[in-house]
């Protein structure tokens, strides 16, 4: 059964689940798929070959799907698929993918985008994510499961940001982000370890401080980067924590990687 407020707009082509609320001044086009318990609080948009999974919750100004901010862009199918248990909240924009990008943008469940903030083409997201108000990705970024991206920061495209890792607020980021890294500053630049973060996914103390010593000698001075990684990963062979950092940092990617700032004297 859908709950469907009289002044909204819901295309007959479009497929509802069960147990839909859709509120006052919503408009669902002919390609939209919610998912079973979806909720449209009100002057939602959803455009486009749109999908949204189960129990995801939509608030006022929200537009999912429509064409892509891309003057590549000529009007080829593509699509914005939204996993369940999301929050999405108000003002929120995404667009659905390029032909230059595999035809997707994908967002994973469990994740809350905040007020304001923007996914554009292409870009896949993970579980668990937050991106605060005013947080924004360009094209073509991909952002690993648990990331949080603080306040009015803004992703450049094609940049990775890995599983656990943290955006300071207002931080323009240029380049990848290893995996439970901590990236800071107007043109960020890696801070550290994202321990706060760490600790709230219940990583003991042993994990945390195999952590530390691994980011220790992956961004000593001696060495080249490929000399250090392959000593951590003789140093800990069977941590697949920092496994998934060394395959983040060795996998093929258009951007150069994070690293910390050189104090200068």
């Amino acid at each position: 059964m859908t709950n469907l407020h009289s002044s909204s707009v819901v295309d007959p082509q479009a497929t509802l689940g069960s147990d839909i609320e859709i509120g006052p001044f919503c408009v669902v086009g002919s390609g939209v798929n919610l998912g079973d318990g979806c909720k449209l609080h009100s002057h939602v948009v959803i455009e486009g070959n749109t999908t949204l999974g189960p129990n995801c919750e939509i608030y006022p100004f929200a537009s999912l799907g429509h064409i892509p901010q891309d003057m590549k862009y000529k009007g080829e199918k593509s699509e914005l698929v939204i996993g369940s248990n999301n929050i999405i909240r108000e003002y929120v924009t995404m667009n659905p993918g390029t032909e230059g990008g595999g035809l997707v943008t994908r967002v994973g469940s469990d994740c809350l985008i905040m007020a304001q903030a923007h996914v554009a083409h292409d870009c896949i997201i993970g579980d668990h994510v937050i991106l605060a108000n005013g947080a924004t990705l360009a094209g073509h970024c991909v952002v690993g499961d648990n990331a949080i991206l603080g306040g009015l920061s803004a992703v450049h495209q094609f940049v990775r940001i890995g599983e656990h890792a943290f955006v300071g607020g207002m931080s323009g980021v240029e380049n990848d982000v290893i995996p439970y890294g901590m990236v800071i500053g107007p043109r960020a630049s890696l801070k550290g370890l994202n321990v706060i973060g760490i600790k709230r996914r219940g990583f003991d103390r042993t994990q945390l401080k195999n952590l530390r010593d691994a980011y220790d000698q992956l961004f000593a001075a001696q060495g080249t980067l490929v000399e250090r990684t392959d000593a951590v990963e003789q140093a800990f062979p069977d941590d697949e924590h920092i496994g998934s950092i060394l395959e983040f940092i060795r996998a093929d990617s258009s951007r150069s990687l994070s690293v910390p700032k050189q104090e200068t004297s």
